[in-house]
């Protein structure tokens, strides 16, 4: 444990004063950009981020990326103001639609988020989701649709209604569970939306479920075609999160290592510019032992994870294959076992972009401030306004 870069571990005894003593970094700045609550105690092994050298630019040799997230309309407005001074673009979620076409607004009020985006240069996108008028996933509408030209007109024309109404920059198709006859309709579904968003100057990006090979089986896989998806849009995300997920065994969120094969992948099918990470902003909180059909694991944020180990009295442990960290607590006789991403995992996640020239990165999703987050972001990339 120590001082890596701009990322300090802190050791047992560590203490906001010692480390600031250590660093030359400024207590105040330590505790803001890591949102570390009063008291301020620590965590051993938890990563902080420093504050960026004196002078220093934090984008000016950064190489252009977009930076782009999801958030409900109910985000709150204190999260969302500091959040978009980071952002590319902001994805609202979401519309759904019916059998018919029509388009399903949220049940909450967008005008807030949208107006807000449009204020700080930040472009907001329309999210669709076969999301029935009860709010629910029901991918039944997927090949409903697909299968209606009168209805993908329909739909198509109300979009565009709906994102020149609102001032949406553009339309995010977010489809999972495609059945594999339905691929090819998919795909030239999204091709005509963008052909038709394009003419008024609008973009369409898609979601892609994490894939490594063509023939990938199983329901999330086989009604997406990388190669035809990724012509036929403007963007993508690569949904490279859940690997460890509510009802799984306890594991890292988004494992780099497994992130690295979707990446490889995708490349091998997609114009790397084109190409946005997927990045989780939450971690689990599983119960030992772990069972199948066990109780739910808890969903968690990054900031209240590092919070729960210091009250519980929890080391942080770091995995380097999956490049997360992760502790164990007791409580009320029962074990758990917490992953979540921190900045090491986020900084491995950021190589990646690096490494392979993607277009940038996208979260799922904003509803919680993640400040360290944003702020290695900006020291690593020149955010890029105008892509996407």
């Amino acid at each position: 444990m120590g001082w890596i870069m701009n990322i300090y571990i802190v050791n047992p005894g560590d203490t906001v004063s010692s480390i600031a003593a250590v660093t030359g970094a400024a207590e105040e700045e330590l505790v803001y950009i890591n949102q570390i609550a009063y008291p301020y105690l620590l965590a051993p092994g938890q990563a902080l981020l420093l504050p960026p050298l004196e002078g220093g630019s934090a984008d000016a040799d950064g190489r252009a990326a977009v930076m782009a997230g999801y958030a409900y309309p109910f985000i709150d407005e204190a999260t969302l103001a500091e959040t978009l001074n980071y952002l590319t673009s902001i994805y609202v979620f979401s519309y759904g639609f019916r059998a018919d076409g029509t388009l399903v607004a949220p049940q909450i009020d967008d005008t807030r988020m949208i107006q807000r985006a449009l204020d700080r240069g930040v472009r907001p996108i329309l999210t669709l989701t076969p999301f029935d008028t009860e709010g629910r996933f029901n991918n039944l509408l997927i090949t409903s649709l697909l299968h209606n030209p009168p209805a993908r007109e329909n739909l198509i024309q109300n979009l565009l209604n709906t994102v020149v109404q609102k001032q949406f920059a553009g339309v995010d198709v977010d489809f999972e569970y495609i059945i594999a006859s339905d691929r090819d309709l998919f795909t030239a579904f999204v091709a005509e939306l963008r052909g038709r968003m394009n003419e008024s100057g609008r973009t369409v990006s898609v979601a892609l479920a994490p894939k490594t090979s063509d023939d990938q089986p199983g329901l999330l896989y086989e009604g997406k075609d990388y190669a035809g998806l990724g012509a036929a849009a403007d963007s993508v995300l690569l949904m490279t999160y859940e690997w460890g997920h509510a009802y799984s065994p306890p594991m890292a969120v988004a494992p780099v290592d497994q992130v690295r094969r979707v990446v490889e992948y995708a490349v091998s099918r997609i114009d790397p510019a084109k190409i946005n990470l997927g990045i989780p902003n939450y971690g689990y909180d599983w119960t030992l032992p772990f069972t199948e059909g066990a109780p739910r694991a808890r969903t968690i944020g990054n900031i209240e994870a590092v919070q729960q180990a210091v009250e519980k009295g929890a080391e942080i442990y770091f995995d380097e294959t999956a490049q997360a960290p992760y502790y164990f607590y007791v409580e009320d006789g029962v074990t758990h076992e917490v992953w979540f991403e921190d900045v090491r995992s986020i900084s491995s996640k950021f190589a990646l972009i690096e490494e392979f020239g993607l277009l940038g990165a996208g979260y799922w999703q904003l509803m919680r401030l993640f400040r360290a987050n944003w702020i290695l972001a900006a020291e690593t990339f020149h955010i890029e306004g105008s892509s996407m």
